[in-house]
């Protein structure tokens, strides 16, 4: 599927999701019997994002920047087993401790993490998410981000729905105050049991839908990232590094990875990061509509979208920046939140 092809389907479920219309599906009918059993093959051999022990993260990170008085930035996590860090033993190995660790380093300032993702969950659970991390008495976090996605697609969730939900999630937090950075679907076509056609119709229905969400994210002010190197071309050249055991999450490197490409879309949500004054063209940056956006970014993981002009020549556009990464530290023990 070309990229303007993409923009297009991108477009049509971001319309269903925001007026209610039915959308497009991510594949086609005649494809479902094959898919199916594909998929039920497969998940013999994988967990398919459910199951297993995710090591607890929470607390504050970088103690070496305490100072009296002043408070620890909060950075909440949000989504599904990606999102909670499943694969991994230690809570150091986690994308939301690296996280927090590589955002105290940059703000200089304490992070304190709070993560209400859940292994297995649907766009469908990302209200209760938010409920959770908006309780009464806890503060709004400074920046949340939520990676999910890829269960919406295993299960076969319509991608109007899904982006649904997760543009709601999004204007709950963004109305409460929170910046909010996603991590859109990632590839499920270079899971290592997958087979053809499987593959490729899970490549497709993976990009379709990380377009989709870019959209929805940017109308409700978020930023997105493009998780295309969480299960892209690096694990499926580097499978045996990037993978986890269970050949469906990620190990400890493939979470470092993943990591190193949100934050520093995290740290400029915040105001933490160098901002140029124009997209630099060398690195293909540029004002696009959004819908365009989109399918780029879809293509090309690391990639960020941020809202730019409400309104221009084809509709509301965005900025997209391929933003220059910077090592994640690896996490210290976090300390208990007071």
């Amino acid at each position: 599927m070309t990229r303007m092809s993409r923009a297009r389907v991108a477009r049509r479920i971001a319309a269903g999701a925001a007026y209610g219309g039915g959308g497009v599906g991510l594949v086609g009918a005649a494809a479902v019997g094959l898919l199916l059993a594909e998929v039920r093959l497969a998940r013999r051999h994988v967990g398919n994002g459910s199951g297993g022990r995710v090591p607890v993260a929470d607390g504050v990170y970088g103690h070496a920047y305490d100072l009296p008085g002043e408070p620890p930035l909060h950075l909440a996590m949000l989504g599904d087993s990606t999102a909670a860090g499943q694969g991994v033993h230690r809570a150091g190995q986690t994308p939301g401790a690296l996280l927090a660790s590589g955002l105290a380093a940059v703000a200089e300032r304490p992070v304190e993490l709070r993560n209400v993702a859940l292994p297995g969950a649907q766009s469908d659970d990302l209200d209760r998410q938010v409920s959770l991390v908006l309780s009464a008495g806890i503060a709004v976090p400074d920046i949340c981000v939520i990676m999910v996605g890829a269960n919406d697609v295993t299960h076969r969730m319509h991608p109007t729905r899904s982006v649904r939900y997760l543009s709601a999630a999004v204007r709950r937090l963004r109305t409460a105050g929170a910046e909010v950075v996603v991590g859109t679907c990632p590839d499920l076509g270079t899971i290592e049991p997958v087979q053809q056609p499987l593959r490729w119709l899970a490549r497709r229905a993976s990009r379709q839908l990380a377009a989709a969400q870019t959209i929805g994210v940017v109308e409700q002010g978020g930023r997105t990232v493009s998780l295309g190197d969480l299960l892209g071309p690096e694990f499926e050249a580097n499978p045996r590094e990037l993978f986890g055991p269970d050949n469906y999450h990620p190990s400890a490197e493939g979470y470092a990875t993943a990591a190193m490409a949100v934050l520093p879309t995290v740290c400029a949500a915040l105001g933490l990061w160098p901002e140029e004054e124009r997209p630099d063209v060398t690195r293909r940056e540029g004002f696009l509509p959004v819908a365009r956006a989109a399918a780029e970014a879809a293509s090309e993981a690391g990639t960020e979208v941020t809202a730019a002009m409400p309104t221009g020549p084809r509709g509301p556009w965005a900025l997209l920046k391929r933003r220059r990464r910077r090592r994640v530290p690896e996490a210290e023990p976090a300390r208990p939140a007071t």
